[in-house]
């Protein structure tokens, strides 16, 4: 029984050494890497498995899920003295973003440098190149990486949207053959619509940054301002013909990017530009990708006081290996070597200048508080819309900008509108952003009614202004103006409490009202709508009101009362009771003008010829309305 016993343990002792032993991607994969695309779930295994065996170099922190249920997950990897002081290490750095003076010791404070693999679904090589860049580092393989761990914390996100990539990964391994095929015709360099690059919802996640309407962005920016990185690098691919691309950037930059911030990009580029001349490797900067919409992998970390930059590989649809117009053959490996050679020249240069990186971090957000950027200070949005309204102060709050409501101020501001000087008044639900605040360079790109162009060729996008897309009045001003209230002043719910009314009304207008009519409508609730306005009880309402008749819906549906009050209280939405049809302006409920609405069938065209990224938008509304 003791053997039996001894040999149990021993044989459990060897399994959990086994498991907890640190291997390569080769060894786990079981595949030389560059050789095979590899499914998320391997990926994430992999950094599971090193997080296991390597918990003095790293922390494995698992953010959120993807719409399909992938795990969305970042290593955190730096020295075994600095892993033991993560969370301090972090607060600090916060601390640093407030513009505050502060005690922090910027001596013993390591910079952090922020990869983020992958946000393109087809340009894939950056997932393989992150399962490298992780064994390099925590391996210790690599003398010089050790010492610049020291100075360092490196956050490794290897996928920002594995829905997308397992889409392509899936569709390659599907088509691919004993051997690649190489000739660019060849079906495995040609997606399927709608392809790998977007996520689920066939949304540009490299786009959705500041707006965060995707749940992999709103979780992977909920962790990024957590940590506030001073470097960030977003990996990508670009037409399988073009050579590397890395910074400095192309003009446009936006007038806010610090001279700090573009001298910095230069010192990183002539660095990576050292190790590509000594392999002879073609590369090119200053072209093509600008710095001005505030939504992309690097403009926004830049407006965020970090070093923000893009590295471009050649490679989309490249597979495992494709005949370029030159005539090269570019293969998956060679592809991860450029990856990698310009995260670990990154890497060495974060380190090398810590110091000066952590005191411009720290200056960044002073002046910010000191020296709010552009002419304008403050931002006054008119509460127009309370719906929408609500929705741009969520979309401030995601950011982590300060505002506040109302007060008594009148005076001269530009007009959005009319864009000139007009004048203004305040009202108590009118939102105002006062640009004296730690976050005052995003808040201004975001509300600037025109912004400095200094080269019209810019990659795509160029206007953004919130009260535009949100469909506001607002209002630009040159003074500090505060607001006077935490919170929007709720409207009063109007009583509904009438026991036999005669019907019940709805406002309509906002795509919270269109909830509404859709509950109504699924708990099959016969709804009419006002095709002209009307007043009743002295209140006056507008054409499109919706309207529920008690006695029309009680002969099929009981308890109509209470289904149509737990509708309005679920949806928050205020709703008048009232007891006859009698109206007072307007025409009677028993008109023709108040018909009833037919609950509609939606349907959207998919394919080749649609537009994976327009189909996705009116999916995705459509999914969460």
């Amino acid at each position: 029984m003791k053997r039996l016993l001894t040999f149990c343990l021993i044989t459990l002792c060897t399994v959990l050494f086994a498991h907890a032993q640190l291997k390569s991607p080769d060894d786990f994969l079981g595949y030389e890497l560059g050789s095979h695309f590899t499914p998320h779930h391997k990926v994430a295994d992999y950094f599971r498995q090193t997080a296991a065996a390597s918990a003095k170099n790293m922390k494995l922190i698992e953010y959120g899920k993807t719409n399909e249920g992938r795990p969305l997950m970042v290593a955190v990897v730096s020295s075994p003295e600095n892993v033991t002081k993560l969370e301090q290490i972090r607060s600090n750095n916060l601390v640093l973003a407030t513009g505050t003076n502060n005690s922090v010791d910027l001596t013993n404070q390591p910079a952090i440098l922020w990869l983020s693999y992958n946000v393109h679904g087809n340009e894939a090589n950056s997932t393989e190149t992150a399962m490298k860049m992780l064994y390099t580092l925590v391996s210790g393989n690599i003398k010089p990486a050790n010492e610049w761990l020291k100075n360092t914390v490196v956050v490794i996100d290897p996928c920002l949207n594995p829905d997308g990539r397992d889409r392509y990964v899936n569709y390659f391994n599907s088509v691919v053959g004993k051997m690649p095929n190489s000739d660019p015709s060849s079906r495995e360099h040609i997606e399927p619509w709608p392809g790998g690059r977007p996520n689920h919802y066939y949304f540009d996640l490299n786009r959705d940054w500041a707006w965060q309407t995707q749940i992999e962005s709103q979780q992977r920016l909920d962790l990024y301002n957590q940590w506030m990185p001073q470097v960030h690098v977003d990996f990508h691919e670009q037409s399988y013909n073009e050579p590397y691309y890395f910074a400095p950037a192309a003009e446009p930059v936006h007038q806010d990017i610090t001279p700090w911030q573009k001298s910095f990009q230069v010192v990183v580029g002539k660095n990576n530009a050292k190790y590509f001349d000594a392999e002879g490797w073609q590369y090119f900067t200053k072209e093509r990708f600008d710095l001005l919409y505030p939504s992309y992998g690097d403009t926004y970390p830049l407006y965020n006081g970090s070093i923000g930059m893009t590295y471009e590989q050649g490679g989309i649809r490249a597979g495992l290996s494709v005949v370029t117009n030159d005539g090269d053959t570019l293969t998956l490996k060679d592809r991860i070597a450029h990856h990698f050679t310009t995260g670990m020249s990154t890497l060495e240069v974060t380190s090398l200048n810590h110091s000066k990186l952590l005191a411009e971090y720290k200056k960044y957000f002073q002046q910010e508080l000191a020296n709010s950027p552009g002419i304008y200070k403050s931002y006054i949005i008119k509460a127009t819309n309370l719906s929408r309204l609500k929705k741009l102060a969520g979309l401030l709050t995601k950011n982590k900008i300060e505002f506040a409501y109302g007060g008594d101020k009148t005076g001269k501001a530009y007009d959005y509108d009319t864009q000139k000087e007009e004048n203004f008044s305040i009202a108590r639900n009118d939102l105002i952003v006062n640009i004296q605040q730690a976050r005052a360079v995003l808040a201004n790109v975001l509300l600037e009614p025109q912004t400095f162009v200094t080269d019209s060729n810019t990659y795509d996008i160029t206007a953004w202004a919130l009260p535009y897309v949100y469909g506001l009045k607002g209002y630009a001003s040159k003074e500090s103006i505060k607001g006077k209230f935490p919170a929007i002043e709720e409207p009063e719910v109007i009583n509904h409490e009438l026991e036999k009314p005669l019907a019940w009304l709805f406002s309509w207008g906002t795509s919270e009202d269109v909830q509404v009519l859709t509950a109504l409508q699924k708990e099959n609730i016969k709804v009419r709508q006002a095709d002209q306005p009307f007043s009743v009880n002295g209140k006056d309402y507008p054409a499109g009101t919706l309207i529920v008749l008690r006695a029309e819906n009680e002969r099929l549906i009981k308890g109509m009362k209470d289904k149509v009050t737990s509708i309005a209280k679920t949806l928050n939405k205020p709703i008048l009771a009232i007891s006859s049809g009698f109206v007072e302006k307007g025409k009677d409920f028993g008109s023709n003008v108040y018909p009833l609405l037919k609950q509609p069938k939606i349907a959207i065209v998919s394919g080749m010829e649609v537009s994976s990224l327009a189909f996705g938008e009116a999916w995705f509304f459509w999914n969460t309305i």
